[in-house]
């Protein structure tokens, strides 16, 4: 059983940027974030292997946001630039057993509590 608790989030201005950190009990494989609006579904927002060398984003976050971790630590990371309103939701830290980047809610194991992003207009 992996534990997975995120932090980092917080209230911005448009064009603001946060950096959410997600802190593994232990080991991990495949690392992902996702975020969840207010009456809207879970969604997907960037994976990462374990080495760090495969990375997938969501249309939504190229160019903004960059996913990276340090296995030392068993900490992955989601730096976020540019933030706009749209991007208002709680932001969640997922772990999967499995070595295949993917971007599905049920594909992964293991999730944290989430940590709430308000971007201001």
């Amino acid at each position: 059983q992996v534990q997975l608790v995120e932090s980092g989030g917080g209230s911005v201005q448009a064009g603001g940027s946060l950096r959410l950190s997600c802190a593994a009990s232990g080991r991990t494989s495949v690392m992902g974030w996702f975020r969840q609006a207010s009456e809207k579904g879970r969604e997907f927002v960037a994976a990462i292997s374990r080495s760090g060398g495969s990375t997938n984003y969501a249309d939504s976050a190229k160019g903004r946001f960059t996913i990276a971790r340090d296995n030392a630590k068993n900490t992955v990371y989601l730096q976020m630039n540019s933030l706009k309103p749209e991007d208002t939701a709680v932001y969640y830290c997922a772990a999967r057993i499995g070595v295949v980047l993917t971007n599905t809610v049920p594909s992964y194991d293991y999730w944290g509590q989430g940590t709430q992003v308000i971007v201001s207009s």
